[in-house]
């Protein structure tokens, strides 16, 4: 299976890091985000990725090209123009790079990628959030249900899209509301897809896959939840952003429940 990375946002609520940047290159802790959240699937053994690009795509594309360079130490001869890897190791993943709009909302970055998608289900993230939670278990929770669609609920104070549920089964989708104390669970944005799912999402830029899209599944009872109370932590402001960082060594995402 496939891990599509939604990675073309502007990052405008934390722009003091994102002016030269995207946000899925900001560094925590010696490494892109987004390296790290690739490293939160590999270590489940999903290593193929399809990475979504918009704002300043050619630098998350130029990093990936010369991944060897950026990651590991070299030996330049600058008369020669060789260059020699002094430690050659590297990830053992394969990475789609699709330019999809610096406009595109997610639900046309969605689907913009079908054609790379082999699989009946795929997973979906964004390039700006980390969990520990367990990848393989929210997939067998998605093959038991045969639904459409999985979620990871999480329910740290909540300012995203907040999940009403029964029995497992989202019957509501507020987006980016205040939770209402009753349940707590918003939408973590770690997702497995079925490939039906292209059924619900366009090309147009204006397609936001958080809003009638996910509206739309919840209304034909094809959205199911996958609890997480482990860690969970996204990177929208500087604040977070700093978080993260002070929490790089740690690297609880990469822990076990």
């Amino acid at each position: 299976m496939k891990v599509v990375i939604l990675c073309g946002g502007q990052g405008t609520r934390i722009r003091e890091l994102t002016d030269l940047i995207p946000k899925p290159m900001v560094d925590v802790g010696g490494k892109p985000v987004l390296w790290h959240i690739m490293k939160c699937y590999a270590r489940f053994g999903y290593k193929e990725f399809v990475l979504a690009l918009g704002y300043k795509g050619d630098i998350i594309k130029n990093y990936f090209l010369n991944y060897q360079s950026f990651s590991q130490n070299v030996t330049v001869d600058l008369k020669s123009g060789s260059t020699d890897i002094l430690d050659n190791f590297s990830e053992d993943w394969k990475v789609t790079l699709v330019d999809t709009g610096e406009h595109s909302m997610t639900g046309s970055r969605i689907k913009q990628i079908e054609k790379y998608i082999d699989t009946d289900s795929f997973f979906l993230t964004y390039g700006d959030g980390l969990s520990n939670v367990n990848i393989k278990k929210e997939l067998d929770f998605h093959n038991t249900h045969q639904k459409i669609a999985t979620l990871v609920g999480v329910n740290p104070p909540s300012r995203f899209g907040e999940l009403v549920i029964e029995d497992n089964q989202v019957t509501k989708f507020i987006e980016k509301a205040q939770t209402s104390g009753t349940q707590g669970f918003i939408n973590g944005g770690f997702y497995i897809l079925n490939k039906k799912v292209f059924n619900y999402v366009n090309k147009e830029e204006s397609c936001v896959f958080e809003q009638n899209p996910l509206e739309n599944l919840v209304e034909d009872n094809e959205l199911q939840v996958f609890k997480h109370t482990g860690f969970w932590q996204c990177m929208d402001t500087y604040r977070e952003f700093q978080l993260l960082n002070s929490l790089a060594k740690e690297s609880p995402w990469m822990k076990d429940e």
